[in-house]
């Protein structure tokens, strides 16, 4: 096992909550398979750091797993579903502590445009008129707390109209038990009765002031902002260097875990120290 030396390391209590939910190695399933040269933890450490810092995949410490096989990880837990699998068991442990249903009813979404880097494709991003940004737009639906349900990148040139069909339809199947969804003007005109039509999803919109000027706290909307400024923390989403948008979502869930895992340890985040370290 790696010395644990970096901020974005799991913590012995963060690391039993991750555990249980992966699935297991393929050399433990009925069809068998090759034993795992690496420890998931330290699997799941590299990709913490990835985007905690913002480094390329090549330029993973040494003292971490070959970046092709964490990579590998990543993309295979992406697809296979298991990151939002981790993130929506996280949040169910979460709302059960704060006394909430394990379930949301009620929900939020927003959108926020990013700069792309230049190993994204043409194919994959767009131009923003109204923020002037040429790049990908990341779409959230949070519930009422700001726990993350679902994330869906597009290029930045698809309407939050447009892109919220799909968004809301990939809602409805993942989340049957949700009623309401929470927005802003962006989102008004015929997607409300499309959604209520055809989805059975009542949304309502919160829109500016009109006398207001400069920054303004709305009602509800404040929650997924703040949903996005925390995953703005994680250098890697300042800006989008993923090839596929799959894989900005399944980065952009890692996030939102690392936040969950560490409000869900929070007390005593310092009181295991962990291998290689001492108690603060």
């Amino acid at each position: 096992m790696r010395r644990r030396r970096y901020p974005s390391d799991t913590t012995n209590t963060e690391w039993a909550l991750i555990e249980p939910l992966l699935p297991p190695p393929a050399c433990e399933s009925p069809t068998g398979g090759r034993p795992e040269k690496h420890p998931r933890r330290e699997i799941v450490d590299a990709i913490r750091y990835v985007v905690d810092s913002g480094c390329k995949w090549r330029a993973l410490p040494r003292d971490f797993p070959p970046w092709r096989t964490v990579y590998g990880f990543m993309a295979r837990w992406a697809a296979a579903g298991v990151v939002g699998q981790i993130r929506d068991q996280l949040r169910r442990r979460i709302r059960l502590g704060m006394g909430r249903a394990p379930q949301a009813v009620a929900t939020v979404i927003d959108s926020q445009s990013v700069r792309a880097a230049e190993t994204v494709s043409r194919a994959t991003r767009g131009y923003d008129p109204a923020k002037k940004v040429n790049g990908r737009k990341r779409h959230l639906v949070v519930d009422t707390k700001g726990l993350p349900l679902l994330v869906m990148v597009t290029p930045a040139d698809m309407t939050d109209r447009d892109a919220a069909k799909e968004v809301l339809f990939r809602l409805r199947l993942m989340h049957p038990e949700i009623t309401i969804v929470w927005a802003d003007s962006a989102y008004a005109g015929t997607l409300v009765t499309w959604a209520k039509t055809f989805l059975d999803l009542t949304i309502k919109t919160v829109s500016r002031p009109k006398d207001a000027t400069g920054f303004v706290v709305l009602p509800r909307r404040w929650v997924v902002e703040r949903s996005l400024a925390w995953i703005m923390h994680a250098r890697r989403h300042a800006r989008d260097y993923e090839r596929l948008p799959q894989h900005a979502e399944s980065l952009i869930t890692w996030a939102a875990i690392t936040l969950m895992t560490r409000r869900l340890t929070r007390r005593g985040q310092h009181s295991q120290p962990t291998p290689g370290q001492t108690s603060a």
